[in-house]
């Protein structure tokens, strides 16, 4: 599976979440940390669904980037 995450700067330090997965969320002291924070929720986040007999929720979130014109 493919999920979407959003990482940010936060502080110090850097801040990430999962969209499709309430609760899923990360701390690191940089970005790349962050990353791999995130995928270890994400696995742990997904270990528990099962271990309580819940299907994971099919990822669903997109992800673009918009450009505006430099004024």
């Amino acid at each position: 599976m493919r999920y979407a995450i959003v990482i940010e700067k936060a502080g110090d330090g850097y801040s990430g979440y999962v969209p499709d997965l309430p609760g899923c969320v990360a701390t690191a002291s940089s970005s790349g940390a962050a990353e791999q924070a995130l995928r270890e929720a994400i696995a742990f986040h997904l270990a528990g669904l099962k271990e309580d007999g819940e299907s994971p929720p099919a990822p669903s979130c997109t992800v673009n980037y918009v450009e505006l014109p430099a004024s």
